[in-house]
């Protein structure tokens, strides 16, 4: 996901970082997708294969949404989210919501380039991983 004054900045890393991206079933946002599926798309080519990004609403239209529910049904095992902090969004509750989500599940979340940087380049990133979860059990079976 990107934030419209991202997106420059997401392609640009999506780029540097096509040949790992490549190899993972990716979802996106709205126009983030299209912008992520086209790079992605060409690096496929080299390799005579074919690649989809699965494509969400936009943000805005219940995207981020859509990703929180992918990460409740245990879909989901990294997010990469370069927001922007300088401006207002009116779906705001919404990206609120999906990082309540992101933390409840354990997912490991990178805001910006550098934290996106950290996460591709771990390597944790490249082989099977299972985040703990919290026992909610006792939440689930209180008595109101």
């Amino acid at each position: 996901m990107a934030h419209d004054n991202q997106k420059k900045d997401m392609v640009e890393w999506v780029k540097f970082n096509s040949e790992t991206l490549v190899n993972h079933k990716i979802y996106c946002t709205g126009t983030t997708g299209r912008l992520v599926e086209t790079v992605l798309q060409k690096k496929a080519k080299e390799k005579n294969d074919d690649y989809r990004v699965t494509r969400l609403k936009s943000g805005p239209l219940g995207g981020d949404l859509q990703l929180g529910a992918l990460i409740a049904e245990e879909k989901i095992d990294v997010i990469f989210f370069f927001w922007d902090p300088m401006q207002p969004h009116p779906h705001d509750v919404d990206v609120k919501a999906l990082l309540r989500i992101a933390v409840l599940y354990n997912i490991p979340c990178a805001s910006n380039r550098s934290t996106a940087d950290f996460l591709i380049s771990s390597p944790l990133f490249l082989q099977e991983y299972k985040p703990r979860l919290k026992d909610y059990s006792q939440y689930i079976a209180r008595e109101i």
